[in-house]
């Protein structure tokens, strides 16, 4: 798993497996979103957690497809499969490798491009850590739409179809976690920690179907 991991994050980070695409359209999302709504501050500052999060969902998908269509491409994917490893816990390695070359660096970026949303300092933290619980469970939910797609030559499309549905419940509950923190009669403690759930499980569940996925397509 650890091979499997540094080999994939390596893939990730040298560009070809579009880790890096989905970082700059990340960036281009959050920052051209202040000129298009105009100079109200308050305006931004309320709709600023909601716009990191569905930057950090659409720049995710972006990435999703070619969580194994290379291993596909060049036969690896068999490998995988008959490895060693067990194929749900090989998933969960290349997932984690994903996540850590795509969507930590928007968790880490997004506290400094919520100053250009305006953003309170709690809003900006409270963003932060609900992008930290949530952004695994959307990769999760990804590895099992990429595996179904993992057979067709252009499946990107067909991924984003799946899995924008599953992520649905991960982007409400990460926005209302979010607003929680800043406005005192909402509650933050309960959605964050039914992200953290959704997490979780996803964890579980996503590796299987996704592993499940992959073997019915090399049959």
């Amino acid at each position: 798993m650890r091979a499997l991991f540094l080999r994939d994050l390596a893939l990730q980070l040298s560009g070809s497996g579009g880790g890096l695409v989905g970082v700059m359209f990340f960036l281009a999302v959050v920052a051209t979103i202040p000129f298009g709504v105009g100079p109200d501050l308050a305006l931004l500052s309320r709709i600023g957690p909601a716009i990191l999060w569905i930057g950090a969902l659409l720049s995710t998908l972006l990435t999703l497809d070619r969580l194994f269509q290379a291993d596909r491409d060049d036969g690896g994917l068999d490998l995988i499969l008959t490895g060693p490893v067990a194929p749900p816990l090989a998933v969960l390695s290349k997932c984690a490798a994903l996540w850590v070359a795509a969507c930590l660096p928007l968790v880490l970026a997004s506290p400094l491009l919520g100053l250009f949303l305006a953003l309170e300092p709690r809003a900006l933290l409270a963003t932060a850590a609900t992008l930290l619980a949530g952004t695994p469970a959307l990769v999760l939910i990804g590895a099992v739409g990429a595996g179904v797609a993992a057979s067709l030559p252009r499946g990107g499309v067909l991924v984003s179809v799946l899995v924008l549905p599953l992520a649905v419940p991960v982007l409400i509950f990460g926005v209302a976690a979010t607003y929680g923190a800043v406005n005192d009669p909402a509650p933050f403690r309960s959605p964050f920690l039914i992200l953290c759930a959704l997490t979780l499980l996803y964890g579980v569940l996503g590796p299987l179907a996704a592993a499940a996925a992959l073997k019915l397509s090399s049959d």
